[in-house]
């Protein structure tokens, strides 16, 4: 069987982020995880909060955090607040503070550039700034759906503006797939917009190619393989994975996994491997190996489960995939086998209706911390024995905590609709 894509690649080489930053969604690998932190396990509204920021709207994405330096996006103007019902006026900002004190030392406000999607059925589910920033040091980019990606210097000019296509997918959910750096291009998955992955020049905006395919309702970020002096650019879409040779425009293999519907999490890396999450109505996991050369699929499928996470990127610990799903389950699985190691309720339900988890775990050590919308944190052992060590509640924020939180050295950045927490040691 042919692949759902083929595409003309620009060269791409990983650029390096220092031990302390973490310049992208899920952190500098993409794995959600830091070996050593002191962050605190317990925090409050009146414990262990360094400083608090307000924000001037509400967001999905995650903070990014880069030298002294955090970046957050949020949106105005339209649906979450009462009264905004004119599209036309939705704004999406991207904010700057110090990572000392939580000042706002700029804001830069992006004016919709197309018609986009109507506050109404799962877009009400995370709104118009889903998508995590990214950052190598000398600018950051930031991809705003159809109003297109665009890149800010470190003073919060605007450097460029390219849309990656307006259109929206057949059930008008958004998008929410975050941009990645790999060597001098910035990677979009332009999926809802344009049913493409997109290359952008990161230094002008200007289109180093764009992929068209198949591939509606993938809102996965993109991640990279390492083999054999090689680099992939590896992506999970409905019913395929995709090894991309960034050298020489090639689709270097692809294998078929069968997730059908939409595939939301983003795969785990795990060296020659990697875990696929999602689908819809039901959801699956699978463990595919990494790597060959066209179709791989009777060789590349290791493992298939019924245990999945539906929106949330389970994170990877000493052989064992950590699963907290928009349910309330927290799973362990076996990932030499696929099979279930527990499965525990950590929450019954969202305070308000909804779905009760959005944002991803993030691995500290050997704990997992595990944001809820609406009922606070929690603090579970990364082991094969299940453990709920602590929730962390800020019961003076009644809004809704959907963005996966950041960590840079000792401390926990964490938002929510209304603020943005630095959380450490005090």
């Amino acid at each position: 069987m042919k692949p759902l894509l083929a595409l003309a690649f620009a060269s791409a080489t990983l650029h390096a982020a220092a031990p302390t930053d973490w310049p992208r969604f899920l952190g500098p690998t993409g794995a959600a995880m830091v070996n050593e932190s002191k962050v605190p396990l317990s925090w409050s509204d009146s414990e262990n909060i360094v400083w608090k920021a307000e924000m001037p709207g509400p967001g999905s994405s995650s903070p990014i955090v880069f030298g002294d330096k955090v970046f957050v996006t949020c949106w105005t103007g339209y649906g979450d607040t009462e009264g905004a019902n004119d599209v036309a006026k939705l704004t999406r900002h991207l904010l700057c503070l110090s990572k000392a004190d939580g000042k706002v030392l700029w804001d830069a406000k992006v004016l919709s550039a197309a018609e986009e999607d109507p506050w109404r059925g799962y877009i009400t589910e995370h709104g118009y700034a889903t998508h995590t920033p990214v950052t190598d040091g000398e600018r950051v980019y930031v991809f705003f759906g159809k109003s297109g990606a665009l890149a800010f210097d470190m003073t919060g000019r605007q450097l460029w503006q390219t849309s990656c296509g307006t259109g929206s997918g057949r059930m008008r959910w958004g998008s929410a797939a975050s941009p990645v750096l790999v060597g001098d291009l910035l990677i979009v998955n332009a999926s809802d917009e344009s049913q493409a992955i997109v290359g952008l020049d990161k230094k002008t905006g200007k289109v180093a190619w764009k992929a068209e395919g198949q591939f509606g309702m993938a809102y996965g970020t993109p991640n990279v393989y390492t083999h054999d002096g090689l680099t992939d650019l590896v992506i999970a879409v409905p019913q395929e994975i995709w090894g991309l040779n960034p050298e020489n425009g090639k689709l270097r293999w692809y294998a078929q996994h069968g997730l059908s519907g939409n595939v939301s999490p983003s795969l785990v890396p795990d060296g020659d491997k990697a875990y696929i999450f999602g689908g819809f109505p039901s959801t699956r996991s699978i463990a595919v190996k990494l790597g060959g050369k066209g179709d791989t699929t009777s060789s590349a499928i290791l493992w298939d489960s019924n245990t999945s996470s539906y929106v949330p990127t389970p994170v990877l610990k000493d052989g064992h995939l950590y699963v907290i799903n928009d349910q309330g389950f927290a799973t362990c699985i076996d990932a030499q086998t696929g099979k279930d190691v527990y499965r525990e309720r950590v929450l019954m339900g969202a305070r308000g209706g909804g779905k009760p988890f959005y944002a991803s775990p993030v691995l500290i050590g050997d704990k997992l911390v595990c944001v809820s919308r609406r009922n606070g944190t929690f603090i579970l052992a990364a082991r094969p024995q299940y453990e709920l060590i602590r929730t962390n509640v800020l019961s003076l924020d009644s809004s809704q905590f959907h963005g996966t939180p950041a960590v840079s050295g000792d401390q926990l950045f964490l938002r929510s609709d209304k603020a943005l927490y630095c959380i450490g040691a005090k």
